[in-house]
This record gives C-alpha cells, sequence and structure tokens, in this order.
C-alpha cells in the first residue's frame, strides 16, 4: 500500500509521548513491505521547542536509532495535496493537528481521492476540551481510531463520527526491550519518566513518586521536560536528581540501570477515560522493569493488575511496594516476566498493525505490499516507489483546490 501520515512529528518526542507508537508503527509497516511517507509541520511545537532548548543536534540520535525512517516537514499554506496524496491508499490523520488541515484533506477525499481515510485519537481532549475536537470536521473521513473504548463510543455519541474502531497504543518492541542477559551493573531504585503534569498530576506526583521516595532515601532519577523551577526546587529537597530530556529511545537504556520505575496517569485518564493505560505502561513491560502503578481501571482488561505490575491505591500503599521490591528482588523479577510475556502476546506494534489491516478490510482496501523500499535520501522522500498494480486502486485526475 501507498500510505501518507499527517501526525505532529515523527522527528521529535519532546512533550510528545505518541512518538513511540508512531515509530513503531511506521517501522512496522515499512518492514511488511509498504510505503510510508509521514507529514509533520515544519514549525510544529514539539521539534521547534526541542531544537530550541538541545540544539539541532538532537535530532541526530533519531536517524541512528531509526536509519528508515524520515519525514516531511510542509508549510499548511503551501501544502498541494493534489500532488502529496496521488495514489495514496490510506491517509491517516493525527489529532494534533490543525482543524484546517484536517478540512482540507477531507474536502481532498470527497473531490479527488479513493483512497481510506483515518482519524487517529490519542489524547484526553474530547472529555476535557470538547469544543476543540467538536471544531474538526470529520464528516468525509471514513472513522476514528481511538486509543480506548471510552473514546470511540464519545466520537459516536456525539455525532463526531459515524463509524470508530479502538485501536490501543502498543509497544515497538524492536527498541523497547529488556537488556542482554548477563548484565549485573550495579543498579540505583527509582526512575520517572515523563513531565511534570501541567497541573494534571502535580498532587499524584508529589503523593506517589516523590514523598515516597523521600521516606525511603531511594537513588531516584526523573526525566522530562517542562519542569519548572519550583519542581525541580522539589525534587532536589527530596534528593531526587532530575536529568532532563530524555530521547524517547533511550528509554530502555536508561530503565537498565534501576530497579523499578512508576506510572503516574495524568488525572482524565485516571478519573474520566477508563480503560487508557498510556504509552508508559506499555514501554515499561515491555523493557521487563518492575512497574508500580497509581490507580487506573483497566476497564478494557488490557492487563494483570497485581500479576503483571502492582496497583497502588494511595501513597502509604506506593511507599510500601517500593519497599518490598527493594527487599525481595525475587518480586520484582516474577512482575517483569509476566508483564514482557503479555506485551509480547498482545500488546506490539505488530499486534496494532494486523489490527488496522482488518480495519481496511472492513473499508474494502486491499493490503497489497511490495518488498521494503530503501530509506530516501533527506529531501527526496515525496516519490512514492512505482506501482505494481497488485491490489491498488486506481486515481484519476481531479482539479482540486
Amino acid at each position: 500500500m501507498q500510505i501518507a501520515m499527517f501526525y505532529h512529528s515523527l522527528l521529535s518526542d519532546w512533550n510528545h509521548g505518541n512518538a513511540h507508537f508512531l515509530r513503531g508503527i511506521v517501522r512496522e509497516l515499512i518492514n511488511r513491505g509498504h510505503s510510508v511517507r509521514v507529514y509533520e509541520p515544519e514549525n510544529g511545537w514539539s521539534r521547534t521547542n526541542l531544537i530550541h532548548d538541545y540544539g539541532p543536534g538532537a535530532l541526530t540520535g533519531f536517524h541512528a536509532a531509526y536509519p528508515q525512517l524520515d519525514s516531511i516537514q510542509y508549510s499548511l499554506e503551501r501544502l498541494d495535496l493534489q500532488k502529496e496524496l496521488e495514489g495514496a491508499d490510506l491517509v491517516m490523520v493525527h489529532e494534533w493537528n490543525e482543524p484546517e488541515l484536517v478540512t482540507l484533506i477531507g474536502q481532498h477525499r470527497k473531490e479527488c481521492g479513493r483512497y481510506a481515510l483515518l482519524f487517529h485519537d490519542t489524547h484526553h481532549r474530547a472529555v476535557t476540551a470538547p469544543d476543540q475536537m467538536g471544531q474538526y470536521d470529520l464528516a468525509n473521513f471514513d472513522g476514528v481510531l481511538t486509543f480506548g473504548e471510552v473514546l470511540r463510543r464519545i466520537y459516536l455519541d456525539r455525532g463526531w463520527a459515524a463509524r470508530a474502531w479502538t485501536w490501543h497504543e502498543a509497544a515497538d518492541v524492536g527498541v523497547f526491550h529488556p537488556p542482554s542477559p548477563g548484565n549485573h551493573r550495579r543498579k540505583k531504585d527509582l526512575i520517572w519518566v515523563g513531565n511534570w503534569g501541567d497541573e494534571e498530576r502535580t498532587t499524584e506526583l508529589r503523593d506517589f513518586v516523590v514523598q515516597p521516595a523521600r521516606d525511603l532515601g531511594l537513588e531516584t532519577e526523573f526525566y522530562g521536560v517542562r519542569y519548572p523551577e519550583l519542581a525541580r526546587a522539589e525534587l532536589e529537597q527530596a534528593g531526587i536528581v532530575y536529568r532532563g530530556w530524555l530521547a524517547n529511545y533511550r528509554v530502555p537504556g536508561a530503565f537498565a540501570h534501576f530497579r523499578f520505575t512508576v506510572h503516574i496517569p495524568r488525572r482524565p485518564y485516571a478519573q474520566a477515560l477508563p480503560g487508557i493505560p498510556t504509552i508508559r505502561v506499555f514501554e515499561a513491560l515491555a523493557c521487563g522493569i518492575p512497574l508500580i502503578s497509581s490507580p487506573w481501571q483497566d476497564s478494557e482488561h488490557l492487563f494483570a493488575p497485581g500479576e503483571e505490575f502492582l496497583m497502588a491505591r494511595n501513597g502509604e500503599e506506593m511507599r510500601e511496594y517500593m519497599r518490598m521490591l527493594i527487599r525481595e528482588p525475587g518480586l520484582g523479577r516474577d512482575l517483569a516476566r509476566k508483564g514482557l510475556r503479555r506485551i509480547q502476546a498482545q500488546h506490539t506494534c505488530a499486534h496494532r498493525v494486523d489490527q488496522l489491516l482488518n480495519i481496511l478490510k472492513e473499508l474494502g482496501v486491499a493490503a497489497a505490499t511490495r518488498s521494503p523500499a530503501p530509506r530516501p535520501k533527506p529531501g527526496d522522500g515525496r516519490a512514492w516507489q512505482p506501482r505494481d498494480g497488485s491490489g491498488a486502486r486506481a486515481f484519476g485526475w481531479c482539479a482540486f483546490g
């Protein structure tokens, strides 16, 4: 297939947790022989902030970690959809795009395209900012992929989409996997990877991580961006080391130095969007590191809390679980083994691509494949490989715009 994806960023993961899943899906599609082009705005806030804070060299590691992947930066004012989408079989548009882009692609599909067109929602704005989400015109889309059943129901119940599928995030196990056997480096205690929370989990971070780690005297490190000065000072007072931005593909290597990690979901997920764990749970279990989480409702039975990770109901219980993992390393190994087994059996990007291809079959799209195409040179990523005709859907020229 010829696939075009419009996402906020492929190159940058600064305050952009969806980058893990996007990269994994693109890699999996390419490995199966599909041609994939990812478009990202040239002034996207994630890439802009990453370069502002760490310089252009911050993107170098991405290309080393993902030699198959690259993106096309575009300006909405100069974007020629007639040219870019010619020959497409599937177009996917993420919800962190401008409503104007969504409308333009939908109009192109109506007037010119015979491709499948899907909207992809991986955020809580459908609950916390419904007026914003209501601005997206999805009338000409085939449907919506949501990363939780509760979101799927919202799209249908509010009439935002005629069709919707639950498409959970998953782990890119080609990048996120346990360290090599025989790694006996001295381990620190606790690692937290994530942002301070924009007041969506600040209290929870204090109650479930900062205070227990300080009380137990744990050797703890925090990684993430958007930490205000007051937060940094609070961490320092608690004896916690703040390390700043950590490229997502370097998270597995960081996990390997610690005994366990924690997951603190943002309040909208914990309170209003049951069944959505977000990517951090998939990352930790895929890397074989013991995980303790603050409360969230696994209403879709993705995991087995208590067997594959620990769920702490409050700060006191979190403190006790941390103490247990320090004193009983066998418990941590058992949790890690079972969590990893669950990921490998049900929650990899390969599983999600299988599901995506089944959804496309529902839409009448034949998933023809070819041998994987070589990675295009920078600036040369626009040309799809010549079509072989098998399973392809033909296009005629139309005057759009």
